[in-house]
């Protein structure tokens, strides 16, 4: 089973998203959280600052699970955890370092909502880490 950590990032009402891409073995061309699969023995919190730090060259300073999905495609894909978690605090200004993603983008949930996505939960996911990022009075 993979197990993967995806962060979304906060700031103010919006979310930063990242479109896959076209190249990936799973879920290409579709928007994103950033993250990715963690290394063995490797906790998920820990995963998701190391990949931060290698896709989008941030360092997170806060954040919380919120959330744990499988994959919506098990038979096309495999078993998978995602642990989620929101990043109410970061250094640095997020932008590609690799070629997993052909973009990012600061969205609002609704119109995230529009968005191909890489998970059908991702809408209500994006509302909650919103709402906690902003109970957490972060101001990213």
């Amino acid at each position: 089973m993979r197990i993967c950590a995806g962060g979304i990032l906060v700031r103010g009402q919006d979310i930063l998203l990242a479109k896959r891409s076209a190249d990936r073995p799973f879920y290409p061309g579709v928007w994103d959280v950033v993250g990715g699969h963690c290394e063995t023995n490797e906790a998920p919190a820990d995963a998701l600052i190391r990949e931060l730090r290698e896709e989008i060259g941030v360092e997170a300073l806060a954040v919380e699970q919120i959330a744990i999905f499988g994959d919506p495609e098990p038979a096309t894909h495999g078993e998978a955890r995602y642990h989620m978690f929101v990043v109410t605090a970061w250094s640095g200004e997020p932008e590609l370092r690799n070629a997993e993603h052909s973009e990012l983008r600061w969205v609002g949930a609704t119109e995230a909502g529009t968005l191909p996505l890489a998970h059908p939960d991702y809408p209500g996911l994006f509302r909650e880490a919103i709402r906690r990022a902003q109970a957490a009075g972060a101001d990213t």
